[in-house]
């Protein structure tokens, strides 16, 4: 995957797509140049040498974030100046804010570059008025009743923390995505400065460590967490609605770790041998490495295994170990578990291996 970069490349690495004819989401590696994103697809480990297509960057509309896929809150929706649509869904928040960030200067530079006024181009909803947000201008209680609509509100999820498990309830960033994608907010900022307000109200409670001891702090902008492990819930003099059972699985435990790490890797199957994109979730407390398939929608991982008694080394480049098969492109490295079981994962980048190597050798 590390080949001899051009100096226009503004950013690469994997996303996940969905298809335009058949509507199934498949992960692709994302090139982003300044006037276009073109993306490949991966065969056996390694980039497919022609492009499986290109997203034309000038006068494209970025909606990030786009929560109308259902199990998918990491989507962001590029809208090309032909009216076509493409749906990115990215390993984290972080990650997702950031590919909209580069493709949205990008796209700022060739409307520079061109001349154009920004009134030629479809802008994105926005709020009338200032762009600051002025909560006496707000009915809370409208607010809160779109928050909590059975269709188009929050949905409501099972979340286990430090081995408690919490139902009916969101994380604090669900809620400042939806404020965004619901144009209540312009700004990941004054979208806190909202739920903040909600939360003073009393029309949801803190639920959870994080959320419970933000609550103590000092100032009505700092109450509130941007934070996908910070847990909420609507007070409890509201309705039931649609109601999610707890998770009573064997893996609740497994997944109550606090994570610290999420990426896409490759990783090479035990039966077949053959690569796939995973995205991967690293946990403490307990360690534990957990793998999803990102073409479904289920939110069950596919694979995990405890990290105890772990042994994780870098594989060297020069001639690869008979267990691998495939085209492998490098950066590769070897977890043996406790019951000696081998994971093979390349990682997209010699940094990238290097980090997760480090993180994953820490938990150990």
């Amino acid at each position: 995957m590390d080949t001899q970069r051009s100096s226009s490349v503004l950013k690469e690495g994997f996303l996940v797509k969905r298809g335009h004819l058949v509507l199934n989401w498949k992960a692709r590696w994302f090139v982003l140049l300044p006037d276009k994103l073109m993306y490949y697809k991966y065969e056996g480990g390694k980039k497919d040498s022609s492009k499986r297509g290109t997203i034309p960057l000038a006068n494209c509309v970025i909606t990030c974030p786009y929560l109308e896929h259902e199990n998918r809150p990491l989507v962001l929706r590029l809208k090309t100046n032909t009216s076509e649509d493409f749906f990115l869904e990215a390993c984290s928040r972080e990650e997702r804010d950031d590919w909209a960030a580069c493709i949205s200067a990008a796209v700022e530079r060739l409307r520079a570059g061109n001349g154009s006024p920004s009134s030629e181009v479809p802008p994105q909803p926005q709020r009338k008025g200032s762009s600051s947000l002025k909560l006496h201008n707000v009915n809370l209680s409208e607010v809160v009743d779109s928050m909590y609509d059975v269709h188009s509100g929050i949905k409501l999820t099972s979340h286990v923390e430090q081995g408690s498990s919490f139902s009916n309830c969101f994380s604090g960033s669900a809620v400042v995505d939806w404020l965004v994608f619901m144009n209540l907010a312009v700004s990941r900022v004054e979208a806190v400065t909202l739920a903040s307000a909600v939360l003073e109200e009393g029309y949801i409670r803190p639920v959870g460590v994080r959320s419970v001891e933000a609550l103590r702090c000092v100032g009505l902008g700092e109450q509130f967490l941007d934070d996908s492990t910070a847990l909420y819930s609507f007070s409890e003099n509201f309705k039931k609605r649609g109601s999610v059972k707890a998770e009573t699985s064997l893996s609740a435990v497994e997944l109550s770790g606090k994570v610290q790490k999420r990426g896409f890797l490759l990783k090479q199957g035990h039966k077949r041998k053959n690569w796939k994109v995973r995205l991967f979730v690293l946990r403490s407390e307990p360690g534990y490495l957990h793998y999803y398939d990102p073409s479904k929608n289920d939110l069950t991982p596919v694979g995990g295994f405890s990290l105890r008694g772990c042994l994780v080394s870098a594989l060297d480049d020069n001639g690869v170990p008979s267990g691998v098969k495939g085209n492998v492109q490098g950066n590769l490295f070897r977890i043996i578990t406790q019951s000696d079981t081998d994971y093979y994962i390349q990682a997209p980048t010699r940094q990238e291996k290097a980090e997760w190597i480090e993180a994953i050798r820490q938990l150990t």
